[in-house]
């Protein structure tokens, strides 16, 4: 589990480098245009759509790293009963929202079947969108992978592991 999970981790790293990588170029060659004076239609609706991209998938490899914000410091001075039924809780809630929130992602772009970018019309706005179920599904991944470790810190945070907010304890 833990070997896939680093591969997990890994793939998600290299997914959002990428998506960084095209951005600064696509903004680069946009500016460039712009400077020459021949401005590209496509360019700001590609860097908007790019920047969500970069975002959503970063919240999925934040998620994979267990770096999302929480509070550890004030469920590790709970006693281990409710430190650990907060932990479960949290959890359930984190993935019960990205379950929603993929649930109502496909079916947005159900809705959204028929159209298309304003400035590239080949574009179908539901492959844009598609954004939103496949990082909710992502996260959910991430948060099932990393729940052992977080189970673990709630029983004994003292002990070693991963704290809920990414950082190793000693």
């Amino acid at each position: 589990m833990q070997a896939f999970r680093k591969r997990y981790e890994k793939f998600l790293e290299w997914l959002v480098i990428v998506l960084m990588v095209i951005l600064a170029v696509e903004v680069m060659i946009g500016v460039v245009f712009r400077t020459m004076g021949q401005s590209l239609v496509w360019y700001d609706e590609i860097a908007s759509i790019l920047l969500a991209w970069l975002t959503f998938y970063g919240s999925a490899y934040a998620a994979a790293k267990r770096g999302h914000i929480s509070c550890p410091e004030i469920v590790a001075m709970m006693p281990p009963g409710p430190r650990l039924a907060v932990t479960l809780a949290v959890e359930a809630v984190v993935i019960g929202f990205f379950a929603l929130l993929g649930y109502f992602g496909w079916v947005v772009l159900e809705i959204l079947a028929t159209d298309t970018l304003v400035s590239l019309p080949d574009i179908p706005v539901s492959w844009v969108q598609s954004v939103i179920p496949i990082s909710a599904v992502l996260i959910i991944v991430a948060e099932l992978l990393t729940l052992p470790e977080a189970l673990a810190w709630a029983r004994d945070p003292h002990a070693g592991g991963v704290h809920t907010s990414g950082e190793a304890s000693n």
